[in-house]
């Protein structure tokens, strides 16, 4: 290493309004006139006294991260898909089973099932949960209820 190869590490730091010649003179870089001249000026969404944007808004709620991603199926839906012969009755029905047959889209991770609609034939249910609605008319028919612990 040589005297002229090392760097320069004190850089000093520019003073500004001192002079011409230093090159941030006179109105040291900041424009003539006006708020933003001055010192102590912070103007993010100053909109010249009138109330701001983000003020005039209202206030929504949030969205939770943590939510869980719950699919709710009614009993009157499950009665459409037998009907048009989409989903068989004979075999267990589950969220897996749902998603196969792309009824249940992949994004859920827990099922519901909800009473609304009736039911004609008996059937076999593995669901995270069930409303007492669902329970009473699937057993009214006959069909067994499995819950599944996550």
């Amino acid at each position: 290493m040589k005297l002229n190869q090392l760097v320069k590490t004190d850089k000093k730091k520019i003073r500004v309004g001192r002079g011409i010649g230093s090159g941030k003179g006179k109105t040291s870089g900041r424009g003539h006139k006006g708020q933003k001249s001055r010192r102590g000026v912070a103007i993010k969404s100053y909109e010249g006294g009138q109330m701001p944007l983000y003020r005039r808004l209202p206030k929504r709620g949030f969205k939770s991260i943590n939510k869980e991603k719950i699919a709710i199926l009614n009993l009157s839906n499950l009665q459409n898909f037998y009907d048009k012969k989409r989903i068989d009755f004979k075999n267990l029905i589950d969220l897996k089973q749902l998603k196969k047959i792309k009824i249940i889209n992949k994004k859920y991770s827990k099922l519901k099932i909800l009473g609304s609609g009736e039911l004609k034939s008996k059937v076999d249910i593995s669901a995270n949960y069930f409303s007492d609605q669902a329970k009473k008319k699937i057993e009214k028919l006959g069909g067994k209820l499995t819950l599944v612990k996550n």
